[in-house]
């Protein structure tokens, strides 16, 4: 659960999505779901000459399991925050297996 947090304060911010198939798109992120499927606004194809079929589309839904990378912005990660929320995960599930 600690990706869909992370992911779930990024709402209405810029993201580039790299799925499987190598295509790159950038969008506004509006939703994103457990199973970690993203709902993008706005988008602009970053490869358009490779996929000119996107060009008419402005809003999409990527299933997770296409993923390969969701590269965000610098100024909206708090690594600090990520480091401790990694850390009190790791710790839970440590718990757990005892």
């Amino acid at each position: 659960m600690l990706f869909f947090s992370f992911f779930k304060t990024l709402t209405n911010q810029t993201v580039t999505i790299e799925l499987k198939n190598d295509i790159r798109i950038r969008g506004i992120l509006k939703s994103v779901d457990q199973y970690l499927n993203i709902k993008l606004d706005d988008i602009e194809v970053l490869d358009l000459d490779k996929y000119p079929h996107l060009s008419s589309v402005k809003s999409m839904f990527i299933r997770g399991s296409v993923v390969r990378y969701v590269m965000l912005p610098r100024s909206e990660v708090d690594v600090g925050l990520l480091e401790d929320a990694t850390r009190r995960e790791a710790a839970n599930q440590v718990g757990k297996t005892r």
